[in-house]
């Protein structure tokens, strides 16, 4: 008995110890796919299995999918195949000693990857409706007993009520955060729409603000950013009359001055969201025409003082300008463009910058040599 009761505490300690660690990371992922694999090497190290995988319901392919299976890539089967198909069906757990002696079990996954399973758990999770969302699933105890227990099924089952809450968060923020990209996208094409314009303007230059910020060594993170921020930098147009915003000819002083009032514009109806990707926005949207020598608009920023990002989206739209056709001009010729920016290096533009838009040149300019 005493031996029991010492295994017994000290089996708790591990997994508490398990669980501290996890949690943390898990607390601190953002990304889906990273989360999903977290949860499954944490229910893999709980239950000492050799593979823990947790398969996820899409609801529209009726399929259920992971690409957390240990050692390989997405798998997908169907909504009702084998014992994680079984607890969706039934939302009921299983624990199976001998997986090939059930005829539930769906081979298709060991053939596809050369595997051969023996003893199962499979533990359905529950979204905060109660609806089933997905399964976590055990293969193969790697411990003497080669069997998994009742423990260990009861493990793998408060495992999967942390994970079902912690994945039902991260795909509503996903949703969120894809709901207000889009947004962000309506809003730029609406600006441009105004202006005669397509969305494909907004699309060319904010991958090419993408491409640049990755050349100038930017974290992937922070170049994602910019390509999500900058299709807001003229939002400004909004509020310009279509008098000026589609004048064919020439602006005069006055016009000018109207048409240069959209940086402000732009910058102060984003600065009023709460949204920090919102926010960052208005910093582009504010000083996208600021001029590496000081002489662009609206505060006449200089160098460095003038944002990283708002640097990189002037480059990005300037090109897209020169290249593209406009109600008052015709597109430039591929060499003129050229030509213009070795002639701003280091006046409208940061030196570097041109740089490596130079270096990068026939990456950056072939979708307009297709026009």
């Amino acid at each position: 008995m005493a031996d029991w009761s010492a295994q017994f505490a000290a089996e708790s300690q591990r997994i508490l110890e398990l669980l501290f660690s996890y949690m943390p990371k898990i607390a601190a992922e953002r990304n889906l796919n990273n989360l999903l694999m977290l949860m499954a090497n944490m229910g893999r190290s709980i239950v000492q299995a050799d593979r823990c995988s947790l398969w996820l319901v899409d609801e529209e392919k009726k399929e259920l999918w992971t690409k957390v299976a240990h050692g390989v890539d997405e798998l997908r089967i169907p909504l009702t195949a084998g014992f994680v198909g079984y607890s969706v069906s039934t939302r009921e757990p299983l624990l199976i000693a001998d997986a090939y002696k059930d005829p539930r079990f769906d081979r298709r996954s060991d053939e596809k990857t050369n595997y051969h399973t023996t003893s199962v758990m499979t533990v359905p999770l529950f979204d905060s409706e109660g609806k089933v969302m997905g399964v976590f699933q055990a293969i193969n105890k790697v411990t003497e007993e080669k069997v998994f227990s009742e423990d260990d099924l009861n493990h793998l089952a408060l495992t999967a009520v942390y994970s079902a809450k912690t994945v039902e968060s991260a795909r509503l923020t996903s949703e969120l955060e894809a709901t207000q990209r889009e947004i962000i996208h309506i809003l730029g094409e609406a600006s441009e729409y105004r202006s005669q314009e397509t969305g494909d303007h907004i699309q060319r230059v904010s991958e090419i603000s993408y491409q640049l910020a990755k050349w100038m060594g930017l974290p992937e993170e922070d170049a994602d950013r910019i390509r999500l921020a900058t299709p807001m930098h003229d939002l400004g147009k909004i509020g310009i009359p279509d008098a000026v915003l589609n004048k064919p000819g020439r602006l005069t002083d006055i016009e000018f001055g109207v048409m240069k009032s959209h940086s402000i514009i732009g910058e102060e109806m984003l600065n009023a969201s709460k949204r920090k990707l919102l926010r960052f926005a208005a910093v582009i949207a504010g000083s996208h025409h600021e001029r590496w020598d000081g002489k662009g608009y609206p505060r006449g920023l200089k160098g460095e003082d003038i944002p990283l990002a708002a640097r990189i989206c002037a480059v990005a739209d300037v090109l897209d300008a020169l290249s593209s056709p406009r109600c008052y001009k015709e597109p430039w010729p591929e060499d003129r463009v050229r030509e213009e920016f070795v002639k701003q290096r280091g006046l409208q533009f940061q030196p570097e910058l041109v740089d490596v838009l130079l270096e990068h040149w026939d990456e950056i300019y072939a979708p307009y040599r297709i026009r």
